[in-house]
């Protein structure tokens, strides 16, 4: 098995790094478009192997896509990181050209992958790389709800002093400071509610925490987080490789699902070795509803700037 991570920079090499400790694939691939910069990272990794005990081959490649060749899974990092005060919204003119070359370069010697997005903003991401592959749409996943949720999981763990592995905790919708949707109502420890250990208002608060964490970390390091984004990015593709069949929030299309169409967003799917496999209906409530819909409206905003993108 082979696996590509696209973009050498904080995430990309995270995410990699990941990989080879899990083992997951044989090879794995570094790309990036500054020279030297992804075989140093992949050298670098590669110097941890016998302190840490894999034996993944790492190679780091400078723009050279025909050593992606034959990848079963692609992870797209590339793109300029969000600053202090920029939206996502704002990185669309900028990345939506790289991701849509990234696919291309990547589609020519590996016709049969599935492509994982990170790249930012990733609803939209996600969505332009779908229809500019023509890729079915199993095939194209958007990481951002692992992401989102594991941010969740943090902030109701340090509230109720638990272990964040005895709670299941999902975020959908968007993956924005302002679409994504925690699902207070359906978080659980150990299968109990955490409704039953925490009072509305600290509820309330835990979900604004984890809607705007992303940000909260880029102005504490003046750039976008790497740790967490790396390693959901790495869970997204041992799930695929090793067909584990776990429920996962990514951001696929839409076809009815959820009440929408036309639109990559964060729902709840079944990942294995085909990509993403089924969406699981969670029956959101009215309220959930509602915030679903205003999420896909302002995904659809910025869904909208690759229309004005292809214009100019």
């Amino acid at each position: 098995m082979k696996v590509t991570v696209v973009g050498a920079g904080a995430v990309g090499a995270t995410c990699a790094d990941n990989i080879a400790r899990k083992e997951l694939v044989e090879e794995l691939v570094l790309l990036d478009i500054k020279e030297g910069f992804a075989e140093g990272k992949a050298l670098d990794i590669t110097q941890t192997a016998s302190l840490l005990g894999f034996d993944t081959r790492v190679t780091g490649v400078t723009n050279d896509y025909s050593k992606t060749a034959n990848s079963d899974v692609v992870v797209i990092t590339s793109g300029i990181p969000r600053k202090p005060g920029m939206t996502r919204e704002e990185l669309i003119g900028t990345n939506a050209r790289i991701v849509e070359d990234v696919c291309k370069n990547i589609l020519q010697h590996s016709p049969n992958a599935i492509i994982v997005v990170i790249s930012n903003p990733m609803d939209t991401m996600t969505y332009l790389a779908l229809k500019s592959t023509g890729l079915p749409k199993n095939r194209i996943i958007g990481m951002g709800g692992i992401l989102d949720s594991a941010r969740f999981k943090c902030y109701l763990q340090q509230s109720l002093d638990c272990s964040p592995n005895d709670l299941h905790a999902v975020v959908i919708g968007g993956h924005g400071d302002t679409t994504m949707i925690p699902l207070t109502r359906l978080a659980t420890l150990n299968g109990l509610p955490v409704s039953n250990y925490l009072e509305e208002a600290k509820l309330k608060q835990i979900a604004a925490d984890t809607m705007v964490g992303g940000a909260t970390l880029t102005k504490l390091l003046g750039t976008s987080a790497w740790y967490a984004p790396g390693a959901a990015g790495a869970a997204l593709v041992e799930s695929i490789i090793r067909n584990e069949k776990k429920v996962f929030p990514c951001c696929v299309y839409l076809d009815g699902e959820y009440g929408q169409k036309d639109i990559c967003m964060g729902v709840p799917v079944v990942i294995g070795k085909n990509g993403w496999e089924k969406i699981i209906d969670y029956k959101l409530n009215a309220e959930e509803q509602e915030a679903f819909n205003k999420s896909a409206e302002a995904v659809r905003n910025m869904n909208s700037v690759l229309d004005n993108l292809v214009q100019a």
